[in-house]
């Protein structure tokens, strides 16, 4: 193991627990997740055990993107309340010894901010350089894909100066151009205006994307497609994260986490190896694409995914943070529910798939992050209407896919499992009207099952999920093993059983998780009758050599 993966910092050694804003509580009945409803579940939140909450992004926006259309990086976004309420969460937060983590967005804005307002007044407009414009009298550049676009088209034409202006995302997210160094020092100042108000750290949402070949040649042929492994290989990406350390990060005891969408195992040292000094943890997205069909859009594959795979992945992974640090996750805001997704959301299996799941994500060499709701289980909503959802994803490939003769039902089919609103849903708090979360409308749907799967019911009950997952933190951190030990891949070809080994001078954990619904059987030189169970999702335990469906046991030797 590499003495950097061993070197104490509190970021390694977090739980970090992400809050998607707008559904996590509402204490005004708008029916919008605020920070003063954050601020009325921060007991519940110190009571998991978690040291750190990311929040998805809380600044002024348009919400053509859900707040990843920012247009004032400095201001809080009305629906979320006031810059009062954010420094009230913040000293509230940090009395409670939890620590804050901001959503950065630098590879665009929104297009009503100031900026892009000037921008696209004209060419000699001192902001024009901020954003990237093509004049069309030079003919249209070059393709770029957009993710958003019903187009798929990533050039807007703006009649106004008589050019294209580049969006990878939503025609209201125009790229920032990162090659201006006025531009720069803007982004740099808005993560020191945050740092000096005592925010402890960033995630840096599709950070890979901010450097750009401004000739826009074509595509290489190389990348056959894979449009977000092409843009995250600009060619000043690291000078430009250098530079942002050099300028701002060094100068704070904030963590910085890169959204690492486009980065391979091979390129992953450069941004988190700490003698680059750039970038503190990465976390991939190789993980999130098992399992789906080659010409389907997010479509799962019938059969499912395959736990080869998946192993191969994560251990994958896990060798590649040799030189740095990573992170962990199964669900996030852009993600459908992990319970769903990786587990079994039926009711008799619901809650030791879920117990199994978190089980993966607290005994990984990494930090773990948890999405809110994945601690009690909460799972996919599964609509069955395009009016149902709300995110531009779905709704724009919803569109594309009429417009051009696609399969509406196969894609809606699809949608019930992978669709980010899964994931969005508002959290589960009781079994009253609307889950707990408002007194209104709620934006986005509740889950009928919050009559069953809330945290009112789970909190006092020993058995539930929630506890399971308090105490599967609580062992954590008090075995540094399981943060820093080595681990090492076991019985690598079964394809039900996902056997490891944690280890360091201070002993050995092995780990045993059975991803499916039948008993499975598993191979590891480990002689248990001389070890300690210390954890299982079963009230029992037979120590032969077969796990039960979803089972999950932790053995200390």
């Amino acid at each position: 193991m590499m003495s950097n993966n061993s070197e104490s910092t509190w970021w390694k050694e977090a739980v970090i627990y992400q809050i998607y804003p707008r559904s996590f509580k509402d204490s005004n009945g708008d029916g919008i997740g605020d920070l003063q409803g954050i601020i009325s579940k921060l007991d519940y939140i110190k009571s998991l055990g978690v040291d750190a909450v990311w929040l998805n992004p809380i600044f002024t926006s348009p919400n053509d993107d859900n707040g990843y259309d920012i247009s004032d990086y400095r201001s809080i976004m009305t629906d979320f309340g006031t810059m009062s309420d954010f420094d009230e969460l913040l000293k509230q937060m940090h009395q409670k010894e939890l620590k804050l983590i901001l959503d950065l967005v630098p590879n665009h804005s929104s297009d009503e901010h100031f900026w892009f307002q000037e921008s696209r007044k004209s060419r000699d407009n001192p902001y024009r350089d901020y954003y990237h414009w093509w004049p069309a009298e030079n003919g249209k550049p070059n393709e770029r894909f957009s993710f958003f676009d019903v187009n798929r088209d990533a050039w807007r034409y703006d009649e106004k100066t008589d050019a294209y202006y580049l969006h990878y995302f939503s025609i209201k997210q125009p790229d920032l151009n990162w090659e201006n160094p006025k531009l720069r020092q803007e982004m740099y100042d808005v993560l020191s205006f945050w740092f000096d108000k005592g925010v402890d750290g960033f995630r840096m949402d599709v950070v890979p994307f901010i450097s750009k070949d401004v000739s826009f040649p074509p595509i290489p042929a190389r990348f056959n497609g894979s449009f977000g492994d092409y843009y995250a290989n600009g060619p000043f990406l690291h000078d430009y994260l250098k530079e942002m350390n050099r300028e701002v990060l060094s100068k704070y005891n904030g963590v910085s986490i890169a959204e690492g969408v486009g980065v391979n195992t091979e390129d992953v040292h450069l941004f988190v190896n700490p003698d680059r000094k750039e970038l503190d943890m990465l976390y991939h997205f190789d993980g999130m694409g098992i399992g789906f069909t080659p010409d389907g859009f997010k479509e799962p594959h019938p059969d499912g995914y395959s736990l080869l795979e998946f192993k191969q992945v994560y251990t994958k992974w896990d060798k590649a943070f040799e030189k740095g640090w990573g992170t962990i996750y199964l669900g996030n805001h852009d993600q459908p529910r992990m319970l769903t997704r990786w587990g079994n959301d039926a009711p008799e299996f619901r809650d030791l798939s879920a117990k199994m799941l978190h089980t993966f994500l607290l005994t990984m060499r990494a930090t773990p992050f948890i999405f809110h709701g994945d601690e009690i289980g909460m799972a996919n909503i599964k609509f069955d209407d395009i009016t149902d959802y709300r995110d531009i994803e779905s709704i724009n490939m919803h569109h594309y896919l009429s417009s051009n003769g696609g399969d509406l039902q196969r894609f809606m089919s699809a949608q019930k499992i992978t669709a980010r609103d899964n994931g969005r849903t508002p959290f589960q708090w009781d079994d009253s009207q609307n889950a707990g979360f408002t007194d209104g409308e709620p934006w986005l749907k509740v889950n009928p099952n919050h009559k069953e799967v809330n945290v009112k019911y789970q909190e006092n009950d020993k058995d539930s999920i929630l506890s399971y997952f308090k105490s599967l933190i609580a062992l954590r951190k008090n075995n540094k093993t399981l943060i820093y030990g080595e681990y090492q891949l076991l019985d690598a070809t079964n394809k039900s059983v996902y056997a490891y080994s944690r280890n360091d001078e201070n002993g050995t954990f092995l780990v045993l998780l059975n991803f499916t619904s039948v008993d499975a059987k598993f191979d590891t030189d480990y002689d248990l009758n001389n070890s300690e169970l210390i954890l299982s999702n079963y009230l029992y335990m037979d120590m032969g050599a077969i796990l039960k469906p979803y089972q999950a046991c932790i053995y200390k030797f």
